[in-house]
């Protein structure tokens, strides 16, 4: 499929910002090649104004494309294409797909479960904090966490993640126009556990109108969204609907009523949003596989912090449940165990904080 990634960086190079047109052509041509083969009448058919055929069937654009290529092989840099298998599958499925993706780092990471984190450019300490926790916590177990490589929450989000796992950021330029230039030193650590990405060749700046276009991608890539302090006209609610167009889970971190940069996330939560306060809560809207593997990887992790059980206290635990009350009896019968044998190793369960004990020598397990 190599041969026609020129063809596709041909394309994108021209019609790359004007989704609608690419949409069409892709539907009209079953191969790249066909629509380079075809003459500007058929390119005008379909909706091309005749600058814009012309544009794309001249031998110029294709040089450009073949010099862009080479430029990012020398980079290190990817194409992916909608031709390439490792084109990112989730991705794939969203209405406006981006044709091409040009990719810093390692492109197997975009494959991997990832919830975005998004929010305010300027957060007050308490979004900072909750931002980073929330990323730390998600990538350290295995959820690759993306955002936009935007200053404050963005960025924050990219730090978080980079504590204990990886992160993929999406660029509203070309990978060589870092915006904003501080960020510089955080897209060289992305690259080291993650990838950055962008639909915008190599030089494009970082024009206004590209963050929207950008941000379909960041929610395109994601199981879900979770917004973290933001103004009712931010841009992290254009990522917000944009998942939900995408059938993707929306959540939202409540804040200050009083903040302004509440009242985005604020909105979100009365409107339907998942409230999100710690990492399990995004856990819980992921996809059945991933949340049981995250949750039982939270009780592996809540019985290391505990003391050790004795064999007899091992057998009572794997009766009981998390969301259960069990009678003594129904321990009594499944057990080698007397009532008063139950009873002794039962309290030392309950001292050690792994069970409670209602009315009615009920027990239930907390963890």
């Amino acid at each position: 499929m190599e041969d026609n990634h020129k063809y596709w960086v041909a394309l994108n190079l021209v019609l790359g910002e004007q989704l609608k047109k690419l949409k069409r052509l892709c539907a009209r041509f079953s191969r790249i090649r066909d629509l380079f083969e075809a003459s500007a009448a058929d390119l005008k058919a379909v909706g091309l104004d005749e600058p814009t055929a012309l544009a794309l069937l001249s031998p110029e654009t294709l040089n450009r494309a073949e010099a862009e290529i080479e430029k990012l092989t020398q980079k290190k840099y990817t194409v992916l294409t909608l031709e390439d298998r490792k084109y990112p599958a989730y991705l794939r499925e969203i209405f406006d797909v981006p044709c091409v993706l040009y990719c810093a780092g390692d492109v197997g990471v975009l494959d991997e479960p990832a919830v975005s984190i998004v929010g305010a450019r300027r957060p007050t300490p308490y979004g900072r904090a909750v931002a980073e926790k929330l990323a730390s916590d998600l990538a350290s177990r295995g959820v690759v966490v993306v955002s936009g490589l935007a200053r404050g929450i963005d960025s924050i989000a990219h730090w978080g993640a980079l504590q204990g796992g990886k992160t993929v950021a999406v660029m509203g330029s070309g990978l060589d126009v870092i915006y904003p230039k501080e960020n510089k030193r955080l897209f060289v650590k992305i690259l080291e556990k993650g990838a950055v990405i962008t639909e915008f060749p190599l030089k494009s700046p970082p024009l206004g109108y590209h963050f929207p276009m950008r941000n379909r991608i960041i929610s395109g890539l994601s199981l879900g969204v979770t917004v973290v302090e933001a103004t009712k006209r931010s841009g992290s609610l254009i990522t917000a609907r944009l998942a939900l167009e995408q059938n993707r889970e929306v959540m939202a971190v409540p804040g200050n009523t009083t903040s302004e940069l509440s009242q985005g996330t604020n909105w979100l939560v009365k409107t339907g949003a998942k409230l999100v306060e710690t990492w399990e809560d995004v856990a819980e809207e992921l996809p059945p596989p991933l949340r049981e593997r995250l949750l039982a990887q939270k009780e592996k992790e809540a019985r290391k912090n505990l003391p050790p059980v004795t064999p007899h206290e091992e057998k009572l635990l794997a009766l009981l449940k998390p969301d259960a009350l069990v009678h003594i009896d129904e321990l009594v019968e499944h057990t080698d165990l007397s009532v008063s044998e139950v009873l002794t190793h039962s309290l030392q369960l309950e001292l050690k904080g792994y069970i409670t004990q209602s009315l009615g020598k009920n027990f239930q397990r907390k963890i």
